[in-house]
């Protein structure tokens, strides 16, 4: 890292905070009391949700669950529930995990460190260094991908900021940049600068309290950083899923604890092997997950979906029930149940438009 001098690390603090006096979001978690619970949550769900998104989410989350011991005594079905339709939902399994930590182990309070943070499930370095300046005050700094755009720029920060060498410069940039007993105002105002004038394309510099001090703006290069490693081709998998009928009711099952979607009900299915036609791959998925056969009515729907690192299409059918004892072989449980009451489970975004269809026969 090139040496930087103190006038320019002092005129950022100073504009920086200047500026978010004027300008700070109005944010569910910024209201009222900093309650050191309700930050970890927003962090949380902040790790992979957009603001707008995460702000309802968030709010009903707190109302369900208002504090750490609820949230430890609750089901793991029923915090799933309640995450339904954010994703990624290890952040939520991860943080019923560490509640129970921290309220059977730690006395309910969370740990007022960065590094006591970052010893409980789902906390890494950025939420550990967030909720410890900004609910504790501790003089710890932050690097998201708003904070990395914004130093990338003005530092005119060369290398992939997801490489460990790109990271480990924004860190230690972010460390310097950190005014001793404002660590967390200062990386509210970091990451709202990111998000709402410094953005990935399109930066708004004329608006931007830095833009006398940007390297980047200074040298037209605001569009190029931060540097991006070439885009990966994303796989595409193929699956079948059905939805099978006996007595009025739907059988569904629920994914393994561990793993993608985790502890989230779906209907029964999987991939479609090389060579098999989508018949043929669910008769063998029901078989070897649920341990049933079936007769196959009709073709119900076609359902694309887009995860983080892959995408699929996910070919479903009725079908009526012929034989076996539903029984979970590959998977962590099992239930018939009537259309009405899917409502009740935690299901993965893929199963919402034939939930849909269900419901409204």
């Amino acid at each position: 890292m090139k040496r930087i001098d103190r006038a320019k690390l002092a005129f950022i603090r100073e504009s920086l905070m200047e500026w978010y006096a004027l300008a700070r979001r109005d944010l569910p978690w910024r209201r009222g009391r900093r309650d050191p619970y309700a930050v970890w949550v927003a962090e949380i769900m902040l790790q992979q949700t957009q603001v707008a998104t995460a702000g309802p989410y968030f709010e009903r989350f707190l109302k369900r669950f208002p504090v750490v011991a609820a949230l430890a005594r609750a089901r793991l079905s029923s915090v799933l529930k309640a995450w339904e339709g954010m994703g990624y939902y290890s952040r939520a399994r991860n943080l019923h995990a560490a509640a129970r930590i921290v309220a059977g182990k730690l006395g309910g309070e969370l740990p007022r460190t960065a590094e006591g943070l970052r010893a409980l499930p789902g906390i890494g370095a950025y939420t550990a260094g967030a909720i410890a300046s900004i609910a504790f005050g501790c003089d710890e700094p932050v690097v998201d991908g708003n904070v990395a755009r914004v130093l990338a720029r003005v530092f005119a920060v060369e290398g992939d900021p997801k490489s460990a060498a790109g990271s480990a410069a924004l860190w230690s940039l972010a460390r310097r940049l950190v005014p001793p007993g404002r660590a967390g105002e200062f990386n509210e105002a970091l990451m709202d600068l990111g998000a709402t004038v410094c953005t990935p394309r399109r930066p708004n510099c004329p608006r931007c309290p830095l833009a006398r001090r940007c390297t980047a703006r200074r040298t037209g290069r605001q569009e190029e950083l931060p540097r991006k490693p070439p885009r990966r081709l994303v796989p595409h998998v193929l699956v079948v899923a059905g939805v099978v009928w006996k007595d009025g009711r739907v059988l569904i099952d629920r994914r393994p604890a561990k793993g993608l979607l985790g502890g989230l009900w779906e209907f029964p299915g999987g991939k479609i092997e090389p060579g098999e036609i989508p018949p043929e791959a669910l008769a063998r998925e029901l078989a070897e997950e649920v341990g049933i056969r079936v007769r196959i009515v009709r073709q119900m729907a076609t359902v694309r979906h887009a995860y983080s690192h892959f995408r699929i299409t996910m070919t479903v059918f009725e079908c009526r029930w012929i034989a076996g004892r539903a029984r979970p072989i590959a998977c962590d449980a099992v239930n018939w149940i009537r259309p009405h009451d899917l409502r009740h489970y935690a299901f993965p975004a893929a199963n919402a438009k034939v939930i849909a269809l269900l419901q409204n026969r």
